[in-house]
């Protein structure tokens, strides 16, 4: 038995990532960006607009894996300048507790979070930005909505794999319940 710990990058190839997905859960990390005002009240959400595998452009929250030997406060700043860019400036939690953990499963109907490609578990974020977003990477724009238009059922019924819900659970974590 060896005393050495692997240090590879965590990055997997397209078909180690999806040997892995049909074997076990993957770990992710999920962010609401949100800007705050000076007393700390939530003033814009921000959505990232998206075109899915299918063609049809879905409003969604910034999402991404945890990668092997990264900490998951580093692993939502990667996701967080990967989907917003780099000077978005957030500010990660100091506590990374997170305001909900979500199941996604391959067979829809176990839990309200669904993905066709794995078993996923996410630790999801409110994080205030401060600084410029501009979307980068597969993304096409992103769009600040009051807390009142993303509570609405329209809003959340354009965001598919359960992330409407998981925006009306952060809304209800900042204290907006519609």
């Amino acid at each position: 038995m060896s005393d050495m710990t692997e240090t590879a990058s965590g990055w997997l190839s397209a078909d180690e990532l999806e040997t892995a997905r049909a074997r076990m859960p993957i770990l992710y990390v999920e962010a609401v960006p949100v800007r705050v005002d000076a007393s700390g009240e939530v003033t814009d959400i921000g959505l990232l607009l998206r075109i899915g595998p299918d063609g049809t452009v879905s409003r969604t929250l910034v999402s991404g894996r945890v990668l092997h030997h990264e900490r998951v406060r580093d692993a939502l700043l990667r996701n967080l300048e990967k989907d917003l860019g780099p000077v978005a400036l957030p500010r990660v939690p100091a506590s990374l507790q997170p305001f909900t953990v979500a199941e996604y499963f391959p067979t829809a109907g176990i839990t309200p979070y669904h993905d066709p490609r794995q078993h996923a578990v996410s630790l999801a974020y409110v994080v205030p930005v401060t600084g410029d977003c501009r979307p980068r990477q597969d993304a096409l724009d992103l769009v600040w909505v009051s807390p009142q238009e993303a509570g609405s059922a329209a809003l959340q019924g354009e965001m598919p794999g359960g992330h409407g819900i998981l925006l009306k659970q952060a809304l209800a974590h900042v204290g907006h319940v519609y």
